[in-house]
């Protein structure tokens, strides 16, 4: 499986940091849509993360959102678009072998920013992440993308991220809210409704791993995924990359995260059908 001449770059950065991504690693993308990464990042790069991440949760941003209930005897935690303000992300961002990386899963010529998300479930967080896509609540379209969840702290297989195998070539399942099951996207039976993988999760191909400082998990946008709450402190950084194909997609209502709200409105230069531009969604390789 070729990745459109980016395996030259790729192999020089592997030879540079003893990182190995094969064409099985690229095929499983291909096919489930979710693969773990082992040892991929230094642990002077999960150190500069896990700093960033304190500093978010020292100061978050106003996108910042409380994920959890009043009465959880933890704290979910998430804040988007955070990597402006904190240079330890941005230099994560430019710099990362993940970004190569995320070429060759996305058999793509480029690699675009989108947006980075930070999630934190200190411990003793019950608040499940529910079941979902992420691609419906954006405003982008296209297939070639890929998400890299990054723990600072190590994750037992109990309350790591779990994917269902296979999901991402779609269809599109109807977003709704988190807490109170609602609409606020696309109109009510515009798209097919999330499958209750609870009520049989034998009937499904869930895939979990238990995580060390350095592994990450990459998964596609349209790949159906959750968490359960957490005994222990998860702290999260995840990248949201964009390939060739992904294209700007206007909404008439909020997306998550809202850039109408991130972005001075004369320096928006999002186009309808057009590639993301400008310097909040910054051309990382091509």
């Amino acid at each position: 499986m070729g990745v459109y001449g980016m395996s030259h770059l790729y192999q020089n950065v592997s030879m540079t940091l003893g990182i190995t991504i094969d064409d099985a690693v690229v095929e499983t993308y291909c096919n489930e849509g979710v693969v773990v990464l082992r040892g991929v990042l230094s642990i002077d790069e999960i150190e500069s993360l896990r700093q960033g991440i304190d500093a978010v949760l020292a100061h978050p941003s106003p996108r910042a959102k409380v994920a959890s209930q009043s009465d959880d005897p933890g704290f979910f935690l998430e804040d988007f678009c955070t990597w402006r303000d904190h240079a330890e992300f941005d230099t994560f961002i430019r710099n990362t072998a993940l970004v190569p990386i995320a070429a060759q899963l996305m058999q793509s010529r480029t690699v675009r920013l989108y947006h980075d998300h930070v999630l934190v479930k200190e411990a003793g967080t019950r608040q499940r992440t529910p079941w979902h896509q992420d691609q419906p609540y954006y405003d982008v379209e296209g297939f070639q993308n890929v998400s890299f969840w990054i723990p600072v702290d190590p994750v037992p297989i109990e309350s790591s991220l779990e994917s269902v195998a296979g999901t991402h070539r779609g269809p599109w399942l109807m977003p709704r809210t988190f807490r109170d099951q609602q609409a606020k996207w696309f109109p009510e039976g515009s798209l097919a409704e999330l499958p209750d993988i609870e009520a049989d999760r034998s009937a499904h191909a869930i895939r979990a791993w238990d995580l060390e400082r350095g592994d990450v998990i990459a998964f596609h946008m349209l790949t159906v995924h959750g968490a359960a709450g957490s005994a222990h402190r998860r702290r999260v950084f995840s990248l949201r990359l964009l390939g060739d194909d992904m294209v700007h997609a206007p909404r008439h209502w909020l997306c998550s995260p809202d850039f109408r709200a991130v972005i001075p409105e004369e320096d928006d230069q999002r186009r309808a059908g057009e590639t993301l531009d400008g310097e909040w969604f910054p051309l990382l390789l091509g």
